[in-house]
């Protein structure tokens, strides 16, 4: 039985944004994190390993500084960790991302038993659809935002948060869980973790490891395997400074000041 998890290293969008002049991301400039939904559905994998003794794998598409967040990810105690790294990848939009991760997760080999984890969205896209793409192509049932999970006798019961409630819904394994931040609290890395995660293997997928994938195609990956294109990014303008009302008239004042701007 694995756990076998997708995550994303994220711009940290809480510090500094920086964008290039053609209104792309300048990521090199840019702190990176682990995307929280993601941590949420790694933390899911491992308790499963708690409680299961399941292999737990990390799977990650990116540059290949993306090597030190799956580290820290085997320091919190992930067995083991993919790294999909190759030019031919660069500028994926969610489709031919979905494409490449699902061809890394075939041949990682999905078996009965297995379940798939992924964070519902990450935090620089807020797309929510790699996920259920990746199940779409592997032909895995789904379960999507989930806040809570219990897999007994090859058979997943999960609860999905909904905007006006809650949803239970069970998936015989081999699924693909979408995990939402509320899922659970992420552990820490250990000290021991931390000590090993260096000894621990780490296998490097490129272009000529995924190529014989059906789903590996050189107009279904890349830039000109992706319908979609960022047209623009840019720095939100800062808002002008707010006036403060005190007194026993502040209803008075804010009718007086609507009214000098023809508001009212």
């Amino acid at each position: 039985m694995k756990a076998i998890v997708c995550v994303k290293q994220v711009p940290d969008t809480s510090g500094k944004v920086a964008v290039n002049e053609n209104g792309t991301l300048d990521r090199a400039s840019m702190a990176t994190i682990t995307n929280p939904d993601d941590l949420a559905a790694v933390e899911a994998a491992l308790r499963l390993k708690d409680q299961t003794g399941c292999e737990v794998v990390v799977v990650t598409m990116g540059p290949p500084p993306a090597e030190g967040m799956l580290r820290e990810l085997i320091a919190r105690g992930a067995d083991r960790a993919v790294l999909v790294s190759g030019r031919e990848f660069g500028g994926s939009d969610t489709f031919a991302t979905s494409q490449i991760l699902a061809a890394a997760i075939n041949k990682i080999g999905v078996e009965k038993g297995d379940v798939v984890f992924c964070g519902r969205q990450a935090i620089d896209g807020d797309t929510a659809q790699v996920g259920p793409q990746i199940a779409e192509k592997l032909h895995l049932p789904q379960i999507t935002y989930v806040a809570d999970v219990k897999v007994e006798d090859g058979v997943v019961t999960a609860k999905r948060m909904l905007e006006d409630g809650f949803m239970m819904i069970q998936a015989e394994t081999p699924c693909l869980l979408t995990c939402v931040k509320e899922l659970n609290e992420p552990r820490y890395m250990s000290v021991g973790g931390i000590f090993e995660c260096y000894s621990k293997p780490m296998d490097v997928f490129d272009y000529n490891a995924l190529k014989d994938d059906p789903l590996i195609e050189v107009d279904t990956i890349g830039l000109k395997g992706s319908p979609t294109n960022v047209f623009k990014s840019f720095t939100p303008p800062q808002k002008g400074a707010g006036t403060m009302l005190e007194g026993d008239d502040v209803a008075a004042q804010m009718a007086g000041i609507l009214a000098a701007k023809h508001l009212i």
